[in-house]
């Protein structure tokens, strides 16, 4: 595992221990949410069995746990802490997986050197995140031999008042961490300068998913 990276202040409120409990808890009781559900789904139909899933921010592991039991090979989680790990630690081993999966805690986007490709490399609720979109997207891209699957806010009105609440919460509360609402044309270029191109695209009342499968494999 490598070392900590920098984390901003008011980060393990919002995604600290304690939200790690409540949405292991969440999966427990009502398993994958829409968003999530439509990403397991499209790797499916693209056929998962005997591949390796990189996710990027994948939090407690709810992904990684049902693309395994589809018939995943291998799935990395990369976090940018580890106040995950024990949570998606636990949900791993319930399902019998642990052999089969690992964590990390690392900053792709800005070192990654350790963090190696896969064949489908997934970022859900993360590329709001972090200020450089073009960096994380064109990292994760680089790491995706054949499908990147990206989930942001939308560029619309609801989305910006959604994104601009928590970063009140966050101002009032001396908080580091802001999230953004960031060009769909940026997220998406970062990902074909590299090669991919858009085969699936979702637009929710808040979320977009976009999903992205290499050129060559079209």
């Amino acid at each position: 595992m490598a070392g900590c990276c920098h984390v901003p202040r008011g980060y393990e409120k919002l995604f600290g221990e304690r939200s790690a409990r409540r949405e292991a808890r969440r999966y427990r009781r009502k398993g994958l949410g829409d968003n999530e559900r439509r990403i397991v789904e499209f790797l499916r139909s693209r056929g998962v069995e005997g591949t390796s899933v990189l996710e990027i921010g994948g939090g407690v592991g709810t992904l990684q746990v049902e693309l395994l039991k589809a018939g995943a090979e291998r799935a990395v989680n990369v976090e940018l802490s580890p106040y995950w790990e024990e949570e998606a630690r636990g949900l791993v081993r319930e399902a019998g997986l642990e052999d089969r999966w690992e964590y990390r805690v690392d900053n792709v986007a800005a070192d990654g050197q350790e963090v190696g490709p896969a064949d489908a490399v997934i970022m859900h609720r993360v590329v709001c995140c972090d200020p450089d979109p073009g960096a994380l997207v064109g990292a994760a891209a680089e790491r995706a031999r054949r499908y990147l699957v990206v989930t942001f806010p939308r560029e619309r009105r609801a989305s910006r008042m959604f994104v601009g609440l928590i970063n009140l919460v966050a101002r009032l509360l001396r908080w580091e961490h802001r999230s953004y609402v960031h060009p769909v044309a940026e997220i998406l270029g970062a990902a074909e300068r590299r090669g991919l191109r858009l085969v699936q695209d979702h637009r929710g009342f808040i979320w977009q998913l976009a999903a992205l499968e290499r050129a060559a494999a079209i």
